[in-house]
C-alpha cells in the first residue's frame, strides 16, 4: 500500500455499510418490540441504498449518452458495462426485499416465491464474476451472491417447512464460507507475525499487514459470533433478546465502514456500486 493510500475514500461502500448498520439496528429494535414500526419503515435504509443506486445509474447513463467519445475508450466501456451488471443485480435484490416486506406484513405467499429473485441473482452473479475476472474488475456483491445460492434455497425451504432441519444444519453452506474467511484471517495473522520477525521488511509494510490482520479479525470474528448466536436462538438454544445478538454484527459493520477510508472509489459511472 502506498504512502498516500490512506487519503483514499470510497463513499459508495461507506454508504452501503452505513445503511446496513442502520437497518440492522432498526431490525433488532423491531424484533425486540422496542419500536412498533411497519417493516416497510424498518427497511428504510435499504430503500435509501437502492434509491442511490438507481440515481447513480441514471446519472451515469445520462453522461454516457451525452458523450459519444466515451464509447471509444476501452476502460470507460468496461466501467459502463460493470454499472449495468451492478444495477441489474441491485434491482433483483430490491425485488427480493420488497417481497420480504410484503410477506412479513401480509403473510400471503410462500417463501420460495419471495426468494425467487435471489435464485436468479446467483447465476447472474456467477456470469458477472467470470466477466469481472476477464476484465480485472472487483465485483464483491456479485461474489457474495454467487456463492450463496445453496444457502438461499435451504433458508426458503426451511421457512416454508418443506424441510425440518435444525437451523444449524440449514446454515451449513454459511459455515463453509465462514471457514474460508477464517482461513483468510489466519493467513493475514501468519504473514503479520513473519513480517514482524523479518528485518528486511520496511516499517510501513509491517504496519499495513498488521492493520489488515486486525481489520479481518474485527470483521470476521464478530460476524461469526453473530451468526452462531442467531442460529442458536432460532433453534431455541438460548433466550437472548435480539439486541445482544446483533451487537457483534454492528461491530463488523463499523469496522467495514472504517476500512472505506483506505479504499479507492468504486465505479466511475455510478456513485453507488
Amino acid at each position: 500500500m502506498s504512502s498516500f493510500s490512506s487519503f483514499f475514500f470510497s463513499p459508495s461502500k461507506f454508504l452501503i455499510y452505513a445503511c446496513l448498520l442502520l437497518f440492522s439496528v432498526l431490525l433488532a429494535l423491531r424484533l425486540d418490540g422496542i419500536i412498533q414500526w411497519s417493516y416497510w419503515a424498518v427497511f428504510a435504509p435499504i430503500w435509501l441504498w437502492k434509491l442511490m443506486v438507481i440515481v447513480g445509474a441514471s446519472v451515469g447513463t445520462g453522461v454516457w449518452a451525452r458523450n459519444p467519445q466515451y464509447r471509444a475508450e476501452g476502460e470507460t466501456c468496461v466501467e459502463f458495462k460493470a454499472m449495468l451488471i451492478a444495477v441489474g443485480i441491485h434491482l433483483l435484490l430490491l425485488m427480493f426485499e420488497v417481497l420480504v416486506c410484503d410477506r412479513i406484513e401480509r403473510g400471503s405467499h410462500f417463501w420460495l416465491l419471495v426468494f425467487m429473485p435471489l435464485f436468479f441473482v446467483s447465476p447472474v452473479s456467477v456470469a458477472a464474476c467470470v466477466w469481472g475476472f476477464r476484465h480485472d474488475r472487483s465485483l464483491e456483491l456479485e461474489i457474495l451472491c454467487s456463492v450463496n445460492i445453496l444457502q438461499f434455497i435451504f433458508i426458503a425451504l426451511r421457512l416454508d417447512k418443506i424441510i425440518h432441519w435444525p437451523w444449524l444444519v440449514v446454515c451449513v453452506p454459511l459455515w463453509i464460507l465462514m471457514s474460508f474467511l477464517c482461513l483468510v484471517v489466519l493467513y493475514y495473522i501468519v504473514w503479520s507475525v513473519l513480517f514482524l520477525r523479518s528485518m528486511d521488511v520496511i516499517a510501513e509494510q509491517r504496519r499495513t499487514h498488521i492493520t489488515m490482520a486486525l481489520s479481518w479479525m474485527t470483521i470476521v470474528v464478530p460476524l461469526l459470533t453473530f451468526e452462531i448466536l442467531l442460529v442458536h436462538k432460532l433453534d431455541g438454544h438460548n433466550a437472548f433478546s435480539c439486541i445482544p445478538i446483533f451487537v457483534p454484527l454492528w461491530l463488523s459493520l463499523i469496522t467495514l465502514m472504517a476500512t472505506t477510508f483506505g479504499q479507492k472509489g468504486g465505479n466511475h459511472c455510478m456513485s453507488i456500486d
